[in-house]
């Protein structure tokens, strides 16, 4: 399969190749991850959630660590976040990308939750699936292709950002948790959040740098953005069809 790259960050297919087995396989397996879990994407574990209704007060500690543990177990956070660097090789796109999603991610959740702005469930959440769909295509130099336009991905990246942001915010609304603290404590969830982020990412740029150097790269890297796609339209449907089904 031969590959070019279309501009920074994005990936133009020239031949597909027939991957079609690896694929699939992929998307088994992403179907039974989530078949397995009882948690929607922005969910709270069921004892978080408890202890979050329960206390009242300034709690910083629980609260960073409540925030930091929704992002590195947010698998939509985690897809969205891994094609936003997928082809970014140098760290300062890499800071500026994070942060735009950084700063549209946090903005959404603080403001959603002190002024009480909730959007259903599962409406954000398919808008959220549409994000990881989104990156997979541009990644793949799709909009080019078949469009012949490019998107505005740093404008798009802090768009999704709010996205994400109003996510997590309508699910804190809906565990309504105690005025008294609010404030300091929505401060230390996004701190959790973001420390979240920046480990998720360390994470995330070592194992790219050690895939990159593969000889194979560009062939998996075609078939990773294809199942990224795959699994943000499972997402939508899924949120989708919980909207219908709950009207």
């Amino acid at each position: 399969m031969m590959l070019l790259s279309s501009r920074e960050g994005s990936l133009l297919p020239i031949g597909a190749g027939n991957h079609v087995r690896k694929v699939l396989f992929l998307i088994g397996i992403t179907l039974l991850t989530v078949m397995s879990t009882d948690a929607l994407a922005h969910a709270v574990a069921q004892g978080d959630k408890g202890y979050i209704q329960e206390i009242t007060g300034t709690n910083i500690i629980a609260f960073v660590y409540l925030g930091a543990k929704h992002m590195v177990t947010g698998y939509d956070h985690i897809l969205f976040l891994l094609g936003v660097i997928f082809f970014l090789y140098k760290l300062r796109h890499v800071a500026l990308y994070v942060s735009l999603f950084a700063l549209g991610h946090s903005t959404t959740m603080l403001l959603g939750v002190y002024f009480n702005i909730g959007i259903n469930s599962y409406i954000i959440d398919a808008i959220i699936g549409l994000s990881v769909v989104y990156k997979a295509m541009d990644n793949l130099g799709a909009f080019q292709r078949w469009f012949g336009f490019q998107p505005n991905t740093k404008l798009a990246t802090l768009l999704f950002g709010l996205c994400h942001g109003f996510g997590l915010s309508s699910k804190i609304i809906e565990y309504d948790i105690s005025p008294d603290g609010l404030v300091p404590n929505l401060f230390a969830f996004n701190i959790g959040v973001e420390i979240g982020q920046i480990l998720a990412l360390c994470v995330m740029l070592i194992v790219m740098g050690f895939w990159r150097r593969h000889r194979h790269f560009y062939r998996h890297a075609y078939t990773a953005n294809v199942v990224m796609i795959s699994f943000g339209f499972m997402l939508i449907g899924y949120q989708l069809t919980g909207y219908v089904v709950t009207q």
